[in-house]
This record gives C-alpha cells, sequence and structure tokens, in this order.
C-alpha cells in the first residue's frame, strides 16, 4: 500500500486489489460525523426562492470542523440582509463558519429582506445526505501493452499517478478519452492491472485523511458490534 497523495483536500492510495476492504471503507464514509445545518427559523423571505428549497440549500452549505465537536454540539446561525444583491453563505453569521463562503444561497431584489436563525449539528449521511463529508470511490489502475503509437499517448497524459513502465506494460491511470485512443490502434492493448486506486475527496469541512480515519474506525466499530452476536 502506498499513498500517492496526501493534501487536506485529498487522499489518494494505491493499493494491491482489495474490493471489498475498499467497498466497504468506501461505504463507512457514511458514517462519519460531520457538521450541517439541521433547523433554520425563518423570520421573513422575500427572496426568489421559497422557503423549503432555501433551507435544503443552506442545509447543503459544507461548514468546518474542530476536533472538539461532539454529538452535544450545537452552532447557531443569523442571516438578516437586505437587496438588491446575491445572499452568500458567507453572510452567516456566527460560531460556525462555511467552508467556501461564495456559495450562492439566493437572490433578493429591490426593498426585498431576509431573516432567518439555523442551527447546525453533527449527523451521518446515513441519516441525509446532507452530512456526507466528502467524495470516496476506487478504481483499477491499467495494464498497457507498450508500442511506439502507444507509448507517446501515455507519456504526455495525466491521471492521479504518474505511468510507470514495466517490460513491455505499462502500469497507469488514464481517462477515457486517452483509453478510446489507445483501444483504436490496438483493442486487446488495456487490461485491469491487480492494483487500485482509492480516492478521498473532501469537501472541505475536515481533511481527507481524517474521514479515512475516521471511517476506518466506523468499520471497525460495526465489525466489533457484528463479532458480538455470535459470542
Amino acid at each position: 500500500m502506498t499513498i500517492v497523495q496526501n493534501t487536506p483536500e485529498k487522499i489518494v492510495i494505491r493499493m494491491e486489489a482489495n474490493e471489498p476492504l475498499a467497498n466497504a471503507i468506501r461505504r463507512s464514509v457514511t458514517e462519519v460525523p460531520t457538521l450541517a445545518i439541521e433547523e433554520v427559523e425563518v423570520f421573513k423571505n422575500d427572496s426568489a426562492l421559497y422557503d423549503e428549497v432555501l433551507v435544503h440549500r443552506l442545509g447543503l452549505v459544507p461548514l468546518k470542523m474542530d476536533k472538539g465537536m461532539s454529538e452535544k454540539t450545537k452552532i447557531e446561525f443569523k442571516l438578516v440582509k437586505k437587496g438588491p444583491g446575491i445572499v452568500y453563505a458567507e453572510d452567516l453569521s456566527g460560531n460556525g463558519e462555511p467552508v467556501f463562503g461564495k456559495i450562492p444561497l439566493t437572490i433578493l431584489g429591490e426593498e426585498s429582506k431576509i431573516e432567518l436563525v439555523a442551527t447546525a449539528g453533527l449527523g451521518k449521511a446515513i441519516q441525509h445526505a446532507k452530512y456526507l463529508p466528502g467524495l470516496c470511490y476506487y478504481r483499477h489502475l491499467l495494464e498497457i501493452n507498450s508500442s511506439s503509437k502507444i507509448d507517446g499517448l501515455i507519456e504526455k497524459s495525466k491521471g492521479l499517478m504518474k505511468a510507470e513502465k514495466k517490460g513491455g506494460k505499462w502500469i497507469c491511470d488514464l481517462n477515457e478519452a486517452v483509453v478510446e485512443e489507445i483501444q483504436n490502434i490496438d483493442k486487446n492493448a488495456v487490461k485491469d492491472s491487480s492494483e487500485i486506486l482509492f480516492v478521498i475527496e473532501s469537501f472541505g469541512n475536515m481533511p481527507a485523511k481524517d474521514i479515512l480515519i475516521k471511517a476506518i474506525e466506523a468499520l471497525t466499530d460495526n465489525l466489533d458490534e457484528f463479532e458480538k452476536q455470535f459470542k
């Protein structure tokens, strides 16, 4: 197992193909506690959106987290703004902070006003998708036969890892367009290798590495609970 990339936004791991494990971790990401707006009290809304739509958009705004948060954590936001203009996530005031301040929420016309109070808490994506902390996916690295025409395409391509040549074959990560070009040259040149790339991309609530760690912890807890049932 090798870490190909490790930034707050994304972690990429190269590993021997173990799809059941990769899929179990992927599913466990939905059990990582994440902060999101869960209750909204709207006092005035003259915007272009119905209350229900506006509340839904507020729930999908990623919020920054810290390690001291727990199930009892509640963060209150206030939003008061007069038009004309666009209402952004950064217009929310309170003890919390949106990850991306320039997420547009709605539009206010002349003399229009919006006034509301929102409360955020921790939840899990198995309850609602707004609590999902990021994207998690995996795919096989490709094993491609080397040839003069194919080599040039691979060397110019960009993937999550640098292409490696082993004897007469390449081990690489290519996009679909390049794969199609190679298959047009030799339809039998491309096949899956024995390795996969496992990727987590954070929405910004927490670093991608923390999402991975918490997902593994959730999976471990579930396995422990499963084992108890057989004792």
